[in-house]
């Protein structure tokens, strides 16, 4: 709630503000049905309401981040001192965003289908589940994303002239070995090897994205540059972020050894 009032107070539009909240609902959602459906015995009504309530949410979040993504490029959200000049789903509902949430939802399918197959390594036909869902999710990626790319000339200019640069090849290379190799190694049921390249994978997608919207936020009036805080703000956030590191890297280590170990019960 505080990054909320933080967006609707240094100027970025309502509608990007609703869209963060409705994200962070989905991710309150995901966690805590996950939580109520993996520990309570009782089954029916119920626990298929939370099935329910736990799909939509998964279904529904990364979408609602890869359209805010692909609207804040489109250039169809103009501020000006500090003002939104555009309308409400100005850019929310364009080709390019659309494409661009269907793209992330993929990408978050297949990426989480195969992380599940070494989580399932014993119990080989859920295994085999997830490994059918992330081989037709990788390979739905490719026509989703030559959509994206389709759509970015005329949806968001400034993002395909960024995406057409000198580094892209090679990063669209070294993008098509990784998810190559995730493919192969999923069929190959090497599921290891397919978690590092379908890492790999999206790391190099996030870096791209990031370079060809480089240096802005929001396409064209917010920037790095005019959207950044004083420096001596800057740095005292920098030293706070690091103290704070101190605190939640070991607790977030010892949440993931409570999930992990196989043999830690919830009493």
């Amino acid at each position: 709630m505080i990054l909320i009032i933080v967006l609707l107070f240094t100027g970025f539009p309502a509608a990007f503000a609703a869209m963060m909240t409705a994200i962070l609902l989905g991710i309150v959602l995901r966690g805590a049905m996950f939580i109520f459906v993996q520990y309570d015995a009782k089954g029916g009504a119920a626990r298929r309401r939370r099935n329910t309530i736990f799909g939509v949410a998964s279904f529904l979040t990364p979408f609602f981040q890869g359209m805010t993504l692909g609207a804040m490029a489109t250039g169809h959200i103009r501020v000006e001192q500090g003002r939104v000049l555009s309308g409400f789903f100005a850019g929310w509902l364009t080709p390019f965003a659309l494409a661009c949430g269907a793209f992330a939802l993929g990408l978050f399918a297949f990426l989480a289908a195969t992380y599940m197959t070494i989580d399932t390594r014993d119990k080989r036909e859920l295994q085999n589940d997830f490994r059918l869902r992330a081989m037709w999710s990788g390979l739905a990626l490719a026509p989703v994303a030559w959509v994206v790319l389709e759509t970015s000339q005329a949806g968001a200019p400034e993002m395909y002239h960024g995406l057409t640069r000198w580094w892209e090849p090679v990063l669209l290379v070294w993008t098509s070995v990784c998810a190559l190799t995730a493919l192969a190694a999923l069929w190959w049921r090497r599921f290891t090897v397919a978690r590092v390249a379908a890492i790999g994978q999206v790391t190099l997608i996030l870096v791209g994205w990031a370079l060809a919207q480089y240096p802005n936020l929001l396409t064209p009036d917010v920037t790095v540059h005019n959207a950044a805080a004083p420096e001596r703000t800057l740095r005292l956030l920098v030293t706070a972020l690091g103290f704070g590191a101190l605190l939640l890297l070991p607790s977030l280590a010892y949440l993931f050894y409570l999930f992990k170990n196989r043999d830690s019960r919830i009493s």
